[in-house]
């Protein structure tokens, strides 16, 4: 009882009698906002600069996957003419030529630099987010150690990991939109991901088309309730089992420019079908399956 009472007290504001709530550094009264104890101690570590300089990014960048050696290697920066001599210069711009030949010291390190620069710059040209970016290059690294790269190119296996951490992570991107940004042909991209799904298992499934529902709406700039009547009917056509063979991304289209169409929205069924780089025949086709379900 004694222990109970002490801590029923230690939550009571000594002032009014209010509740007290425990935020991080503060301890304060809901009712009158008396700050009744405070820790501003910073629990975490203390790092120190050992050479005087007041720059307060005293750590360097945290570790990643998307670099070669996890960003553990150091660099030699640059100066300027005025901090630096001449002949200063000449030694840092030979010191650092040396250095990033030695940071590469083998060609499997040398493949997967080249192949993680790459993979990189498509994550960048999609705006894809940093997460693809990282499991892109531990799929890569992990296709290297398969010794799944004999025989293919660089390039196409950058595309093919980028596409295939896509449709493991649900995020709505087709081989086209890979391949235009991409320095690899289609068929490239598709032999490097056939030897990724076969020798790996990756853990991907058919695309539903409500994935690419969003992207489609607000390129076609129609409201949200549009797109909710569209996805309704892109469940309808999945459950109804008449997705066999259908492309995705061309269901989703159709299903957009019905409700559109609906709506009273003027969207062309010539728009619908070059946004999903499919035939306007597809756009008509999926569109009379839909109506025949109705």
């Amino acid at each position: 009882m004694d222990a109970r009472a002490d801590a029923d007290a230690g939550s009571v504001c000594t002032e009014c009698g209010g509740r007290v709530r425990e935020g991080e550094t503060e301890t304060v009264c809901e009712d009158c906002g008396l700050v009744a104890a405070e820790d501003a101690v910073e629990r975490g570590p203390e790092w120190r600069s050992l050479d005087g300089d007041t720059d307060r990014r005293r750590t360097g960048a945290p570790l990643t996957e998307s670099r070669h050696d996890r960003g553990l290697s150091t660099e030699i920066g640059y100066g300027t003419g005025s901090e630096v001599s001449g002949t200063r210069q000449r030694q840092l711009v030979r010191m650092r030529r040396q250095h990033n030949r030695a940071r590469v010291d083998s060609k499997a390190e040398r493949n997967k630099l080249y192949a993680y620069t790459e993979i990189r710059r498509l994550v960048s040209a999609m705006s894809l987010p940093t997460s693809v970016r990282d499991q892109s290059c531990s799929l890569f690294s992990s296709a290297q150690s398969e010794e799944l790269l004999c025989g293919r190119s660089l390039e196409g296996f950058a595309a093919a990991v980028v596409y295939a951490t896509c449709r493991t992570q649900s995020i709505a991107r087709t081989i086209d939109e890979v391949v235009d940004v991409a320095r690899a042909e289609r068929n490239e991209l598709k032999a490097a991901y056939d030897a990724l799904n076969r020798e790996l298992g990756l853990p991907v499934g058919p695309v539903s088309p409500t994935e690419y529902l969003p992207r489609y709406a607000s390129e076609l700039d129609v409201a949200t309730d549009v797109e909710r009547r569209a996805r309704e009917y892109a469940v309808v056509l999945v459950e109804s089992g008449r997705m066999g063979g259908k492309n995705p991304s061309g269901v989703a289209a159709a299903c957009l420019y019905k409700a559109a169409t609906e709506a009273g929205v003027d969207v062309k069924q010539t728009e619908a079908a070059e946004l999903a780089d499919v035939s306007r025949m597809t756009i008509g086709s999926t569109v009379g399956d839909l109506d025949d379900l109705a």
